[in-house]
Order: C-alpha cells, then structure tokens, then sequence
C-alpha cells in the first residue's frame, strides 16, 4: 500500500505509535477490570478506573468486516484499491485497519480469517497493517443475538 498520511502522536497515543516503530503492537489494559480496550485513552472505558496500562499484544485477530475503496483520497495511491477492515483482536478489542498482501476482491477475503499484524514504514511512524494468516484455522465467530431468520419468525 503506497502512499498516506503520516500519523502525529499525541500524549495520550505515544505508547502505541513507540511501539509500532519497535515492531509490536501495544494496547492499554485495566489492571482493575482485566479487560483490553482499544482506542488510547486515560481510563478503562468498561469501568473508568485510571489503573491502566499498555502491553504489547499477540498481533493476532480475526477479519470480522472490511470495504473495498476504489477510489481512495490523496495522498493514498488512487490507482490501488484499498482494504479498510475492522479486526477483532484475539485479546478482545476491535480496530480499524487495512488488509495488505491479498488482491483487493470479496472471495479472497472471507470474513473470520485469521490475520496478523506487520508494520508499515510511513514517514517518521510506522503503521499496523494486518495480512491474512493463511497457516491459521478459520474459527467460528462466537453467536450474538438471534439470527435474521430467527428474528423474523
């Protein structure tokens, strides 16, 4: 993926753009409630405790939706389509990101793949791009909810 804005940290994000300059990717977790959360912020958005703080995650998740922009905006390359996705990470929260190193085309990306993340150089940053794991299993997405048809008897 060619071309993008350069991220600029903020205090709140330094730690996650430090480590994806050092190869790894890191989120905040509460020491209070045990849970991850994600996007960089000064307390637990599940039980607002201050008791936070950043570690560096598997990398690992799963593809859980994503679109296919033709038409990207400067400075991204507009004659390459890009894969925006939302990841769900194996330690729970969920990001936005793109898909790279796969034809930009429906049936190449199945939703419930798994992917992992590696890093692009982007100016002074780096960003996390994730890639479909292809030696990792497909799981089932965990049910929540009733089902369409369910719904609608």
């Amino acid at each position: 993926m060619a071309g993008g804005t350069v991220p600029v940290p903020t205090p709140e994000t330094a730690p996650f753009w430090a480590g994806t300059l050092a190869g790894e990717l890191r989120i905040q977790h509460c020491n209070s409630c045990g849970k991850y959360y994600f996007y960089p912020r000064p307390f637990c958005r599940y039980c607002q405790s201050r008791d936070v703080e950043w570690r560096t995650v598997s990398g690992a998740g799963r593809l859980v939706s994503y679109v296919i922009n033709y038409r990207p905006l400067p400075p991204a390359d507009p004659a390459e389509p890009q894969v925006i996705a939302l990841i769900e990470l194996d330690e729970g929260p969920r990001m936005l990101s793109n898909i790279v190193g796969v034809a930009p085309e429906p049936e190449r990306l199945p939703l419930d793949a798994r992917v992992r993340v590696q890093f692009e150089p982007r100016g002074d940053q780096a960003l996390p791009m994730f890639s479909l794991d292809h030696e990792a299993p497909v799981q089932e997405a965990p049910v929540q909810g009733a089902t369409v048809q369910e719904a609608a008897r």
